[in-house]
């Protein structure tokens, strides 16, 4: 079993640089794909319930959330459900002040979720449309105390964490120091996005694509491919949001895009194996270190997305599951005939 904890993404922007006004090319036929999709919400059924019989009910919660119950027991630390002291962890967390008082704010926030359901039906549809022989995930919400925004299991479970999308000004994420940069992913319409993401990410897991080797070029086309993967999930949204770029941002990577290119080649950081120089290209961050203030962070993974894209545009024969399979990078590299003007 292989928990998956991710963190959001965001921003919204008027027209796509990367997707034509006219004609959307990301855009296919699914009028004949069908999805049914229920969002099952375990922050209720453990948040409701009077605490004089939550102990009682424990069983019940158990039978009807099954692995994801598991999942959530190791993000707020209650170990492995086997484990007496399971239940007591999980009683204290349902039964704190702190907990239940955000509990009241999520569920004023988020007490209709039919707009996540048909959002995330459409995305899963296109899925289908790509992946038909894979099966679907069973998706859950819950709070977590703030600790992660999405919880997955390879092919089976997406958990949402609503608490992490109060929106950018929620009060609690001053009262915890949430940085700017990651308050402005904390939205509702970030949700959806980090859904397919975080899926994509779980399916493809880059330690377990066992590419040949683990450099900047490697996690950069390997952190593009989730991108258009994203993208092909979610066609009509918006690049900034795609990217988590503001628009000031996003205009920058347009402008430097050539420049950033010849950068990390002139600089001989494209097959570097330091750690540091990849979690700084490719890493969550205010701004991308080796560009200038301006940039965004990851803006390597931007670029990353670009030579996916353009090795697709080359190669039209390659389906969207052979790319995601691919663990070749100097031959996406090549048949890309990347050449930013």
């Amino acid at each position: 079993m292989k928990l998956r904890i991710l963190i959001p993404l965001v921003l919204i922007s008027t027209c796509s640089l990367l997707v034509s006004c006219r004609k959307n090319p990301y855009k296919v036929d699914i009028s004949s794909v069908r999805v049914d999709l229920e969002i099952k919400r375990l922050e209720q059924d453990l948040f409701s319930a009077d605490p004089a019989e939550l102990l009682q009910q424990f069983p019940l919660i158990a039978e009807k959330y099954k692995g994801f119950l598991q999942l959530f027991g190791y993000v707020i630390n209650a170990g492995e459900m086997s484990n007496p002291l399971f239940n007591e962890v999980l009683f204290s967390f349902c039964t704190d002040k702190l907990n239940n008082e955000v509990y009241s704010v999520v569920s004023r926030k988020y007490e209709d979720i039919s707009f996540l359901e048909e959002d995330l039906e459409k995305s899963f549809r296109y899925y289908k449309y790509y992946f038909p022989e894979r099966k679907l995930p069973d998706i859950y919400t819950c709070i977590t105390g703030f600790n992660n925004s999405m919880i997955t299991m390879q092919d089976s479970i997406i958990g949402i964490s609503l608490d992490r999308y109060l929106g950018r000004d929620s009060e609690y994420y001053k009262m915890l120091n949430v940085y700017r940069y990651q308050t402005t992913r904390m939205n509702s319409y970030n949700i959806v996005p980090d859904c397919m993401y975080a899926w994509g990410k779980t399916i493809w897991d880059i330690e377990e694509m066992e590419y040949p080797s683990a450099d900047v070029m490697t996690e950069m086309i390997h952190e593009g491919k989730l991108k258009y993967f994203e993208r092909c999930m979610l066609p009509e949204l918006a690049d900034t949001l795609l990217f988590g770029f503001s628009a000031d941002q996003m205009q920058f990577c347009i402008n430097n895009e050539r420049q950033m290119w010849l950068y990390l080649v002139e600089r001989d950081l494209l097959f570097s194996s330091d750690q540091m120089t990849i979690r700084k290209l490719i890493g969550e961050a205010p701004f991308t270190s080796f560009f200038t203030n301006e940039s965004p962070g990851q803006a390597a993974v931007w670029l990353g997305f670009r030579i996916v894209e353009s090795y697709m545009n080359n190669n039209r024969e390659v389906t969207l599951d052979e790319l995601m399979s691919d663990k070749d990078i100097q031959a996406i590299l090549g048949k890309a005939r990347y050449n930013p003007k």
